[in-house]
Order: C-alpha cells, then structure tokens, then sequence
C-alpha cells in the first residue's frame, strides 16, 4: 500500500510546505501552518489516476456572442457594481469585516429578487433559521418567498438544491463555514474552503443558478483562507466601512462580466441599508470651510465621479524623527509628495509632524490625488484656507510636474453639480466641456500651486 503523502498548509495565505514550522514564510503569521493530506480535496482520491480523458470540442475563436443574461435586483447601487445584474451561472464573492453588513445586504437583495418573482435560496451557516428570520422582520423581508436552509455540508446542499426547480440565486452565508467528506481537514481550513468553493461552482455552471458565496476577512483585509478562491469566481467584491460611520461602500475588485473598481455607496440605518444616490454631498456634508489643510478632491470610481474632502494636519514636531499618519490614502504616496514639496517647492516639513485624513472614512486609491493632497498640505502649513468652491486633481511627478489624469470632464461636471465654480488643474487636460460654469486653473508644475496658495495669504495679510 502506498504511503500517505502528507503536506503543511498555512490556513492565512494557502502557502504548501514540506514540514510543519511555526512562522509561515510568505506572510508572516504564526501558528497557521496546518498538516492535511494530499489525498483530501479536489483532486484527491485513489480513483484519479484510473479515469480515462474524453476529448473536448474544439470551437473557432469568430462566432455569434451574446450578452451574458442578467438578473436585475432592483437596488441601483448593488446592480452598478455588478455591471447590471447577477449573471446567470456565475460565481460571486463578498468579503467584509464582521459586522459591516454583508447578511444584511444579501437578505435585501434575497428579498428584491423573489419580490420580482425570482427563486431565491439563502444557506446559513453561521446562524440558526430563527436568527435569519429575525433579520428578516427587521428589514421587512419576512413576507417573501426566500427559502431558508441552516445547512454546512456541501453534499447535503447540493442535494437540497438539485431536488427541486433551479433556483435563480443561492447565497451561502459563509464559505469558511462549509465543509465536505471528502476532507478530513477542520471547516474554515484551505482544503475544505476550496473543495467547497469549486463543488458550488461547478453547480453553477452545470445548472444556470447565480451563487453568492460570503467570505470572512483577515485583519489585512484579505478574505480569508487561500487567495485562489479570488481566481476562482467570476466576481469579487468587497464591502467597506468604518464602525463609527453609517455609511458602506461596495468595491467591485475583479468582474468578468463588467467594469472594476466600480463602487456603490450604501448608508446603515436602524431598518437595513439605504441607497446614497450621490456619495458626494454625503462626503462633504460636514465640512468647516473656514479651516486651513482642507482641500476638495474631484476623484473617479469606476465610471462614477466622487467629491471628498482631504484634511491635512501640519504642525511642529518634538520628536526627533517627526510622525506620519495617513487614513484613507498611501502612505509611500504622502512621502513622495513631500519630497517633492521639499526638494522642488523649498516647503520645510522635515520638522513637522503631518496627518492626512479622506474625511467620511473613504479610501483613495488612484494616484489623481496628488494634487489636492499637496494643497492641503501647504495650506495647513501657512494657516490659509483654501476657497471653498474649488476642487482639485492631479498627479504629481518626481520632477514636480503636474501631469494630466483621465476623465477631467467628468470630475469638472460633478464638481459643477455640486456648486463649485473653480477648479485647479493640469494643463494639456482633455476632454474638458466647452460649456462648463467652472472656471480651470492650469498649472504646469507643484511651484505654480506653492505660489497661488501663497499668493492668497499675501493677499489675506495685506
């Protein structure tokens, strides 16, 4: 008889090793290395040498293709993310932090779709179905027809699922709580997170029904278990937020089926989730537009455009190697912006602890920013603020070059929407409305933004 072949698995990032250690290599984390065995899984068993391969047809690249059918749910801002809808037969990932609203969510989809005379299937794992009811009446979702199952064997739910008419969408709640006798490993672990994920996939394609698989996320905001469930869906999605905000935003991270990095922004009341139609009067509802270091940023999300204001903070520092804080944006991003204020604007912030805030709890993630930042920065420096009906954008180079950023005649609309009537800018921006109300600052290079936010104190003094 074969030996068993045995192999160690670190439970945080899915990394394989030949022997048990206490620290994983590749992430760091210790005591998650987890000895499972190569015969459990997918894959595994001793019948996988003895199948014989068929072949598969083979298909021309040209051809009739036809747009991916949709399910629609109703709730504008959940289908923007998705590109319009749950495709039929896909794959669907959600991972958030516990308690950020993610069952939430879903039971408001769940309930939307079989209103609209969808079959609808939500498995929970983590709670009893008397919980989920609970839920259920508080989101005023108990009178439709969603089918309710507290199941966690793989096998025993898709038993349930192939028993009956193909359900339209099926929610598992989670993925880590699922579990399958073809391993022997604990639930929540990579063999038995995999097995699971590719036996609900597989359901998918093979019948047509949309599946939604719920993920935890690891303290670095990583969904839990090995990152091969990522590549494995067709979508992922992540839900955002801060405990001391209301409102969540839905970060699409990868879409087969649509744009990325699109995002629909949702606001936590005592009755579920509601839809912010326009996130950015929401970012700068409370704004103090008489202190210095807060600048308006004109930022893009996916195709949505998206105002937040950037509060800086600069003052002395009594420690020898001065603080830097960041919340919402990259830090290697404010070190190279100040660089390049010291070494091309003869800004002095060696000396001064700086913090840097996306008011609202939002997060920054493309380089445009730059410009607003170093607004922020110079004006938090000199005791100035800024006009209060300015916005923003702009990315800055090594150099101190200001370079243009895509989409200007979208940001400038927003920004127009909303009541502001200037803007700062790069110059040789395209795609600027002709017939625009705000008035474009073009600047050239950082020195120039130094100046104007200089010039105006000047102007203030005397």
């Amino acid at each position: 008889m074969a030996k068993t072949k045995t192999t160690f698995i670190c439970q945080n990032c899915g990394s394989v090793f030949t022997r048990w250690q206490g620290k994983c290599e590749a992430c760091g984390e210790w005591n998650t290395i987890v000895e499972e065995s190569d015969t459990n899984g997918i894959g595994g068993g001793p019948l996988r040498s003895k199948r014989k391969g068929r072949p598969a047809a083979l298909m021309p690249l040209s051809g009739e293709t036809e747009e991916a059918p949709r399910i629609v749910s109703g709730i504008a801002e959940l289908d923007r993310v998705t590109g319009g809808g749950f495709v039929r037969g896909s794959a669907l990932l959600v991972g958030g932090d516990p308690g950020i609203g993610k069952s939430t969510l879903l039971m408001q989809a769940a309930a939307a779709l079989a209103r609209g005379g969808h079959k609808v299937i939500y498995v929970s794992g983590e709670e009893a179905v008397a919980q989920v009811r609970l839920r259920a009446q508080r989101l005023k979702a108990a009178d439709t027809s969603v089918q309710l199952m507290a199941e966690t064997n793989i096998e025993d739910i898709l038993a349930t699922l192939g028993q009956d008419k193909r359900p339209d969408l099926v929610i598992i709640d989670s993925i880590q709580t699922v579990w399958t006798d073809m391993a022997e490993s604990a639930p929540g672990t990579v063999t038995q997170v995999r097995a699971g994920s590719q036996a609900l996939i597989r359901y998918a394609k093979s019948s047509g029904a949309a599946v939604i698989l719920v993920g935890h996320v690891t303290k670095e905001g990583q969904i839990a278990g090995p990152r091969v469930v990522e590549h494995m869906v067709d979508a992922v999605l992540y839900f955002e937020g801060e405990g001391g905000h209301h409102y969540r935003i839905l970060r699409t991270v990868k879409n087969r089926f649509g744009p990325t990095d699109e995002i629909g922004v949702f606001e936590m009341s005592d009755i579920g989730l509601r839809e912010v139609q326009n996130p950015s009067e929401l970012f700068l509802g409370e704004r103090n537009e008489q202190a210095p270091g807060a600048a308006v940023f004109a930022g893009m999300e996916g195709t949505r455009p998206v105002l937040v204001e950037i509060q800086a903070l600069v003052a002395p520092s009594t420690l020898g190697t001065p603080r830097r804080s960041v919340l919402g944006w990259d830090q290697p991003r404010l070190a190279m912006v100040l660089a390049v204020l010291e070494a091309h604007c003869g800004v002095r912030l060696g000396q001064h602890d700086v913090y840097l805030n996306v008011a609202g709890g939002y997060r920054i993630q493309e380089p445009a920013a730059d410009l607003a930042v170093a607004a922020a920065l110079v004006s938090s420096l000199s005791g100035q603020p800024l006009p209060t009906d300015c916005v923003y954008f702009g990315e800055i180079s090594l150099s101190g070059s200001v370079r243009p950023v895509a989409h200007a005649g979208q940001r400038l609309k927003e920004a127009e929407k909303l009541g502001f009537r200037q803007s700062v800018l790069p110059s040789a921006s395209a795609d600027l409305p002709r017939n625009r109300e705000v008035a474009a600052h073009e600047i050239e290079s950082l020195p120039h933004l130094v100046a104007r936010v200089a010039g105006r104190q000047l102007q203030s003094e005397t």
